[in-house]
């Protein structure tokens, strides 16, 4: 007669776990934002900071890259530690998507909604 409320458990099962992952989903956010890398350029002349979510929160410059003749070398020096930098976000984003998706039990290589 009640055969049919079996699947209400499974749905219930549905849901608790969709509600896990959503929170596990905003705990990567936060945690994205704080967690930082480094990418550089010109063997260390030039260091740029991100957080894991590409966010460029810092650049460290040595002064002895500052000659006047030398301003496209520097410039070009700026863009290569930001792009390293934001490759590295990336990296490591995808390497704290993998751990929660791990976690979660889902199939690898499942893209997640960010």
């Amino acid at each position: 007669m009640f055969k049919g409320l079996g699947g209400l458990g499974d749905m219930s099962k549905m849901m608790k776990a969709a509600q896990e992952m959503q929170s596990k989903m905003a705990q990567i956010q936060e945690d994205l934002a704080s967690i930082t890398v480094t990418g550089e350029s010109g063997a260390g002349l030039v260091k740029a900071t991100a957080t894991a979510k590409g966010e460029l929160t810092g650049l460290d410059i040595d002064p002895s890259i500052f000659v006047a003749s030398e301003k496209e070398v520097v410039e070009d020096l700026i863009l290569a530690a930001i792009k390293d930098a934001q490759s590295r976000a990336s990296e490591r984003a995808q390497s704290e998507m993998k751990k929660i998706t791990e976690e979660l039990g889902l199939p690898a290589g499942m893209n997640l909604p960010f």
